[in-house]
């Protein structure tokens, strides 16, 4: 029987009987897993009876004890998984997620323990974890490519490259191609580079955001030079349609004639056209705000 002191302090949340919060000095992961560890066990009969309590009337209490009788379980399932650098706290709180869960689907007339049918859950939620944050770009998406990053980790010795007879053995193991256990084993071997320097220093600079970056293929500026080429062929054709003969030959004629800009004066087509200079400014004024209310569709 494990000590009240155990028991004492590791309590529900007020308001909450599925939130665990402790009472105790707990304020770091060794203190958090010896007050796990001193939990009092279930009797088979003691964890049936609280499943069918809490299947046929979803008494909360009862959930509680069979989560907490379980925690141990959780915490000596990651400690498997410490192999992957991620911090121990946080494999725990998956894997107490994944045992949640469990509790919540137990079917205590199916003739299996919780331990045995928690273990399932526990790990699922852990693998789903390390696969989130081992690497910053995911290295195992489909369920053969977790199996075998998983099992491939057991199988290496070391840190050296695993010979083709142990590729070979390890492809039938698993059931998957030689070439998938190479790849896997490949992208395991390498390492995150961050795109962007973490040093303001000059000389380390050099990251690959400095080459790896084509201004020219920036989605922004591959968008607008859509969209100029797209203003100066159909939209500028399509407000030109628009204008009657005679402001549509000002408009061309000051500043479509030449590539340069330098299109015809005022008094030159005020010559061709028999009026003044200040009526074909009014004309080109008043033509150029039609366009341009017909190119807003463009822009």
């Amino acid at each position: 029987m494990a000590s009240s002191s155990a028991t004492d302090a590791l309590v529900p949340v007020a308001g909450n009987p599925l939130a665990l919060g402790f009472s105790g000095n707990l304020g770091n992961i060794d203190a958090y897993i010896s007050a796990v560890n001193r939990l009092p066990m279930l009797t088979h009969e003691e964890e049936i009876s609280l499943a069918r309590r809490l299947r046929e009337n979803n008494e909360l209490d009862a959930a509680q004890k069979l989560i907490l009788s379980h925690l141990r379980l959780v915490v000596s399932i990651a400690r498997g998984y410490l192999g992957y650098g991620l911090p121990h706290a946080d494999l725990i709180q998956e894997g107490n997620i994944g045992l949640m869960k469990a509790v919540k689907r137990f079917d205590p007339d199916q003739g299996v323990r919780l331990v045995s049918y928690a273990m399932h859950w526990i790990k699922a939620e852990m693998h789903e974890y390390i696969l989130k944050n081992w690497r910053l770009v995911k290295v195992a998406t489909t369920k053969a490519q977790r199996k075998l990053f998983f099992n491939l980790r057991s199988h290496k010795v070391g840190l050296d490259s695993m010979t083709p007879a142990q590729v070979d053995e390890l492809a039938r193991v698993l059931n998957v191609k030689r070439e998938e256990v190479i790849e896997m084993e490949t992208r395991l071997s390498g390492r995150d580079i961050a795109l962007e320097s973490p040093t303001d220093d000059e000389d380390d600079k050099f990251s690959p955001i400095a080459y790896l970056s084509s201004e020219n293929s920036e989605p922004t500026h591959v968008l607008e030079a859509r969209q100029f080429d797209r203003l100066q062929s159909e939209g500028l054709e399509t407000a030109l349609e628009k204008l009657d003969p005679r402001s549509r030959r000002i408009v061309e004629a000051r500043w479509l004639a030449n590539d340069d800009g330098s299109g015809a004066t005022l008094h030159q087509l005020a010559d061709e056209f028999g009026v003044s200079a200040e009526r074909i400014r009014q004309i080109e004024s008043s033509a150029l705000k039609k366009m341009k209310g017909s190119l807003a569709a463009y822009l």
